[in-house]
């Protein structure tokens, strides 16, 4: 990550200016501030979490640790997988639908209905997976 960082300093400190830019100091001292703000955004997501987890109940996480060991133990990795892949297929199939569906767009604004029932059946995909995963988790 930091070469990539690097690389866009560099990018930025090469471009010509134009009247009304800003410097290219600044506009690094922008980007930097901004990935600070989402990497504290995601840390305190990640403390919210391990402190729910800490200070859960004892019988609550017994529980659902019970019910872990009752069922199939490859249900839960087939359901996984059935998310997954279906999620991977939808979205390559929205890459390509899409793409092409604004490109259309953009052309000829009639066909935005055309499109969209295009790109909606490749979301479907997605959804498909998500309801064979509920049928294998509800055996």
């Amino acid at each position: 990550m930091l070469v990539g960082l690097a690389l866009l300093v560099l990018t930025i400190a090469c471009a010509p200016r134009q009247r009304g830019q800003r410097a290219p100091v600044q506009a690094a001292h922008k980007l930097v501030r901004g990935l600070r703000g989402f990497n504290l955004v995601a840390a305190l997501m990640m403390a919210a979490l391990g402190l729910v987890w800490l200070f859960a109940p004892v019988t609550v996480r017994a529980a659902g640790l019970a019910q872990e060991a009752s069922g199939d133990p490859y249900a839960t990795l087939a359901a996984a997988i059935a998310v997954g892949l279906g999620s991977l297929g939808a979205a390559y199939a929205v890459s390509a639908t899409g793409s092409a569906a604004i490109g259309a767009i953009a052309e000829k604004p009639e066909v935005f209905g055309r499109a969209l029932i295009f790109v909606g059946l490749a979301e479907g995909v997605a959804i498909y997976g998500l309801i064979i995963a509920f049928m294998i988790l509800g055996r």
